[in-house]
């Protein structure tokens, strides 16, 4: 299911039910280009089919990057992943909205087309100067909603009718009980889109370590002929792990925003000093960042950025299930999520990030790699 000069000029779009109609180059008909590339872009599924099949024919290998636009470096280095490993490389652009609950952040989501295209476009062309590739990027699939869901869109709601996926008890899980529908969401476009492309590969960024788990239990108990591949989280100089979102943070929650991975590095260096059970790896981390949840609500308001621990994970690294000492022969996850709230009393020309600064989920993990 990874961040950032490109997404500051972010402009916000219509939702996905309003781009079927737009006239951009991202509904021009199919067999479009993206400008000064070969980098085919296909919105019908017949199309992308005929062309999948003509790449199956002359023997060429596709990797498929999922991703819902507004791309990044984390999804650059999947792409150059995709093409390191195949002859051909497929980005699907596509904002699903049957994983976003019914007040969640659908429309605000950022999309940024233009820039996505320009993005491609530069790594294509340093794809094509380094000889050390065995591909490069050759269609871009940006279907419509219609597309996707020639139904209509399924319910958003928890107990929602439609035409699902689910993946349980894992999809329940940590993300999944704080975003119910999330990964039945993620699992149902997922199938979709490997169903449509019949990729050999494909991609995913480690920084969404369950959905990672979730797709690679979709693939196996549906029996598809399709290899998942997880490349690392890619951060910042800071470490915070590079996401879509980021761009709402603005410049006083920016600065806050790694308290998430540091927390998690301090249970990490408590496993590296040879700690195993669930209460010596967790509890001091739980017990620092909760001092710095209160410290900060104690900070005067002009200076204020406060948030909110939702969860720290220390979980089976197979099921996501948590566990109470780690087994060195499995290692484990350790993981979390917090909530960055809204800037409350906004100093004159702060920068709140886009869309003036709505709340912010941030999620991140660090793997506890078998001895």
């Amino acid at each position: 299911m990874v961040w950032k000069v490109p997404l500051a000029s972010a402009t916000r779009l219509p939702s996905p039910r309003a781009f079927s109609t737009s006239t951009t180059l991202f509904h021009r008909a199919t067999g479009a280009q993206i400008p000064n590339t070969s980098i085919r872009v296909f919105r019908e599924i017949p199309a992308l089919r005929q062309w999948r099949r003509k790449q199956r024919l002359d023997h060429r290998s596709v990797g498929l990057v999922p991703t819902m636009g507004a791309l990044h470096a984390g999804h650059l280095s999947l792409i150059r992943m995709a093409a390191a490993d195949n002859s051909a490389v497929v980005v699907s652009i596509y904002v699903n909205p049957t994983q976003f609950g019914v007040h969640e952040d659908l429309d605000s989501y950022p999309k940024t087309w233009d820039e996505d295209c320009k993005m491609l476009r530069n790594l294509d062309r340093e794809l094509s100067e380094d000889g050390g590739n065995l591909g490069k990027i050759a269609a871009v699939f940006a279907p419509t909603t219609d597309t996707i869901y020639p139904s209509g869109i399924p319910s958003q709601e928890v107990d929602g009718k439609g035409s699902f996926v689910t993946i349980t008890p894992v999809g329940e899980l940590l993300e999944g009980a704080s975003r119910p529908i999330f990964f039945r969401g993620v699992a149902t476009v997922c199938m979709k889109l490997f169903n449509i492309m019949q990729p050999e590969k494909v991609y995913f960024g480690q920084k969404d370590v369950q959905q990672t788990v979730v797709i690679k239990r979709l693939v196996k108990d549906f029996c598809m002929d399709t290899k998942v591949v997880v490349g690392a989280t890619q951060r910042e100089p800071d470490g915070l792990a590079l996401s879509s979102r980021n761009v709402y943070l603005g410049t006083r929650r920016r600065k806050m925003a790694t308290v998430l991975l540091r927390t998690l590095k301090l249970a990490e260096a408590a496993y590296f000093s040879g700690c195993r059970s669930r209460s010596e790896l967790l509890g001091p981390a739980e017990d620092w960042i909760h001092h710095l949840e209160v410290e900060q609500r104690q900070n005067k308001p002009e200076k204020r950025a406060s948030f909110l621990l939702d969860y720290i994970s220390l979980a089976d690294p197979e099921t996501m299930e948590e566990i109470d000492e780690v087994d060195e022969k499995k290692g484990a996850i350790l993981s979390g999520a917090i909530k960055m709230l809204p800037i409350e009393h906004p100093n004159d020309g702060e920068d709140l990030g886009l869309s003036g600064g709505l709340p912010v989920r941030l999620i991140d993990n660090i793997i506890l790699q078998a001895a």
